[in-house]
């Protein structure tokens, strides 16, 4: 897994019970996701300045895993789990760096999409390539 993502649980974050709040968390993954993109593709947001082609997210699944605090700092790791077709499925896993917990996981499918046509595309096989490289097979939970 790769270093995607660094942060801090801000007290606005928090929501009345004192835990970082759903937004935040996925606002979270949301942000390692361009890192993640970058990392394994050399894609970022401004990578395609015709708006071509774009990553577009279609199915997320979050997992809680310990409560985040005001004050936690957080890290994000990622790798891909499947290489589909027209997709990828991410894995990403917040750790709380003060005391080594899971605090969340967040599974993603993202598909390669162009913007003109509005439609799912095969992803090439330099992109195949790339992205065999960071694939880590699930482990039995």
């Amino acid at each position: 897994m790769i270093s995607v993502q660094r942060g801090v649980a801000h007290p606005w974050m928090c929501d009345v019970l004192g835990h970082m709040t759903t937004r935040f968390h996925v606002g979270m993954f949301d942000d390692a996701a361009y890192h993640l993109l970058h990392a394994v593709f050399g894609w970022a947001g401004a990578s395609d300045e015709e708006g071509k082609i774009a990553w577009v997210d279609v199915r997320h699944l979050v997992e809680y895993r310990a409560e985040v605090r005001a004050g936690n700092l957080l890290e994000i790791h990622a790798c891909l789990r499947r290489i589909g077709t027209k997709s990828i499925t991410v894995f990403y896993e917040m750790t709380n760096v003060s005391n080594h917990e899971t605090a969340a996981t967040m599974e993603v499918i993202y598909v390669l999409f162009d913007m003109q046509q509005r439609k799912g595309i095969e992803l090439a096989a330099d992109l195949r390539e790339k992205a065999l490289l960071h694939l880590i097979e699930p482990k039995d939970s």
